[in-house]
């Protein structure tokens, strides 16, 4: 193969029976080393054989090549952090991260743990009963592993219902939480994480409870680096909810010792540049590593924007410590959603995406990125939170307004939704109906997130009558593995098996990171050397 190079002689390669490969064969098996030599012809040519020596003097064989680059062995269970690897019983350093509403569901997280990857259970707007049985489902299909978790979702208008979730994990001996669109520390997170710490034989500190901590913002995440605050512990434990030694061995560990880095993502984001995110966060455990001197290092993993062996690569070559994927698992056979969801997805284009309030944090003006094409929630969305904000009770929106909005939107009055609101919450939290009998502009942000929460449902259900409020949390990533997967199996989003698609990622980013090896020492490969096609790998 005629390529054009800038390389350096390393060394010879001696040869005792001469083999040619391409670079795109012996690049294909990450299993093998690779030597790229100089034949006389001209041609650089590779192979997994032969030895190298340092001897450059003029007595060399006639078999003797110069050896212009070279690759170790490197397979996808190389990417990443080993302690990753380690502490959580996985293979590789790649988690399915949590959607939802049960849509990363039960069957996606018993796939990931059965195939040596992570995931989470998308728990976040389900009640209880839900999470419970979704718990006992995965305990009992996959007995001895640890390598699942739950989600725990940010609820600062109900931190009721985060105590009631964290105990119902600690019961079950759920062991990881994904923490998600948190912006402070809360008591029930370092209640989970303190509780049952003990001091090992090395006499450090040893968690059984692991916080992922899902974050786009490097103040906060040095808060989660740090130890639980202490105020919080002193009240834990005047309550008796923690003990004496817990409290003490709460000040010599971080609250998280995995901080997820979301940048651009589906769902809950704040849209920033995921690399440049992660660096500044890197950074930052940086600086508290050094100052708490902890035995353990606190990882950093990438998620946002990530769902290609190219962006995977970048992700891990830029230091991540983990990779997290969301948006295309909700594409696949085992997500909890509606298959035309699921179509949507497998059609959907990177510019195809648009911002929209959230419904759990509505008051407060939190966004959620969702698919744009084929419905018409985000622009509806945006109109019902400029109508509370502009107004302070529902009848002083204007007449026109008003049943525009009854007719098109809620396809119900006001006071028939307040009246199913008022069911809900009254069995829930009945605070919330006290508050809004007080705040009647609260009134109105409890009927729209009314609209805004079931949109996702029916999303999910797949209800076709309300497909254009459907409300379906992507990132523009979507449009980018569709790309890269057209012309494939994996086009056919029926094909779609979650840990196959996690498989196709990883060693299609080792493929890559061993292709830009080679093309760091001045080896110009051609263009097909780092791209990867989808392959059919056995789960």
């Amino acid at each position: 193969m005629q390529l054009t190079t800038k390389t350096t002689t390393l060394g010879y390669l001696i040869l005792s029976d001469e083999e040619y490969l391409s670079s795109l064969a012996v690049l294909a098996n990450s299993r093998n080393c690779v030597f790229a030599y100089l034949h006389p012809s001209g041609d650089i040519r590779f192979t997994n054989t032969g030895k190298f020596i340092t001897d450059l003097t003029d007595n060399l064989p006639t078999n003797a090549y110069p050896l212009i680059g070279f690759i170790p062995s490197f397979s996808p269970s190389n990417l990443g952090c080993s302690t990753f690897l380690d502490t959580h019983k996985v293979i590789y350093a790649y988690v399915a991260g949590a959607m939802a509403g049960g849509i990363n569901s039960t069957e996606m997280v018993i796939a990931m743990a059965k195939n040596n990857m992570l995931s989470f259970f998308g728990s976040g707007g389900l009640d209880l009963n839900q999470i419970e049985q979704a718990i006992i489902t995965i305990q009992t299909s996959i007995p001895g592993r640890e390598n699942y978790g739950f989600n725990l979702l940010s609820n600062p208008i109900s931190p009721k219902i985060e105590w009631d979730t964290i105990n119902l994990y600690l019961r079950y001996g759920v062991n990881r939480i994904e923490a998600s669109a948190f912006t402070q520390i809360t008591p029930a997170l370092v209640y989970y994480r303190i509780k049952g710490l003990q001091r090992g034989k090395d006499n450090q500190a040893i968690a059984n409870h692991h916080i992922f901590a899902k974050l786009s913002r490097p103040e906060l995440a040095q808060q989660f680096m740090e130890p639980p605050p202490w105020r919080i512990v002193e009240k834990l434990l005047a309550d008796g909810l923690v003990s004496q030694e817990e409290a003490q061995l709460a000040l010599e560990i971080p609250l998280a010792e995995d901080i997820t880095v979301e940048g651009d993502s589906g769902g809950h984001t704040d849209r920033m540049p995921t690399l440049a995110l992660l660096s500044a966060i890197q950074n930052v455990r940086d600086v508290v590593m050094a100052q708490r001197n902890y035995t353990r290092r606190i990882r950093v993993g990438a998620a946002g924007g990530i769902g290609t062996p190219t962006t995977a690569a970048a992700a891990f070559t830029a230091g991540a410590d983990y990779i997290v994927t969301g948006s295309i698992n909700q594409s696949c056979v085992e997500a909890g959603t509606s298959e035309i969801v699921k179509e949507m997805l497998a059609e959907a284009e990177m510019n195809q995406t648009d911002i929209a309030p959230a419904a759990d944090m509505f008051e407060l003006g939190s966004q959620v990125q969702v698919l744009k094409n084929r419905t018409l929630f985000p622009s509806r969305a945006k109109k019902l939170y400029q109508l509370y904000r502009n107004y302070p009770s529902w009848e002083q929106i204007p007449q026109e307004e008003r049943k525009d909005i009854e007719e098109r939107y809620l396809r119900a009055s006001f006071e028939e939704v307040w009246q199913l609101v008022s069911e809900y919450f009254s069995l829930r939290d009945p605070q919330q109906l006290i508050k809004a009998a007080k705040q009647p502009k609260y009134k109105i942000a409890l009927v729209f997130r009314w609209y805004l929460g079931l949109s996702s449902r029916w999303a999910q259900k797949g209800i076709s009558d309300r497909s254009v409020d459907f409300q379906i949390w992507c990132g523009p990533v979507m449009g980018s593995f569709n790309h890269w997967v057209k012309g494939s199996f994996m086009e056919n989003h029926k094909e779609r098996n979650v840990a196959v698609v996690g498989l196709n990622i990883l060693h299609g980013a080792a493929a890559v990171v061993r292709a830009r090896m080679l093309s760091m020492q001045g080896i110009n490969l051609p263009e097909e050397a780092f791209q990867f096609a989808p392959r059919r790998f056995e789960v």
